[in-house]
């Protein structure tokens, strides 16, 4: 594998692609708390939309990423988990937001910048 090309056939695009979204990061990190319920996800992820979560859940399992356990409760739930590979993104997924909070400033004064130049 060369390290500075992705071709097109490289099946690391395909899991960047389905790990490296908005709501499988953010699913992730709440998920690294505890274990959740589908309707608290929902709550705590403010703008998703039931579809959309699904969707990145049934991603995630399929990636090994999470687990999900059936609840024999009334009414019946499911809770979701963190696979043991999932833990391993942790230190990652810390690192790039820790990242995001502080160069935040910076990108936006960047932001700033390029959309005065684009705009004259």
């Amino acid at each position: 594998m060369d390290g500075t090309r992705f071709s097109v056939d490289c099946p690391s695009r395909l899991l960047f692609e389905q790990i490296a979204d908005k709501w499988s990061m953010m699913i992730l990190t709440v998920l690294s708390e505890q274990p959740t319920r589908f309707n608290e996800l929902k709550r705590r992820l403010e703008g998703v939309s039931q579809k959309s979560l699904s969707q990145t859940l049934r991603r995630l399992e399929r990636n090994g990423l999470i687990t999900r356990q059936v609840l024999h409760t009334t009414p019946i739930s499911v809770e979701y988990a963190l696979s043991p590979m999932g833990v391993t993104l942790l230190m990652p997924f810390r690192a790039l937001y820790r990242w995001t909070c502080e160069n935040m400033a910076e990108v936006e004064a960047a932001r700033h910048a390029y959309d005065e130049r684009t705009a004259a």
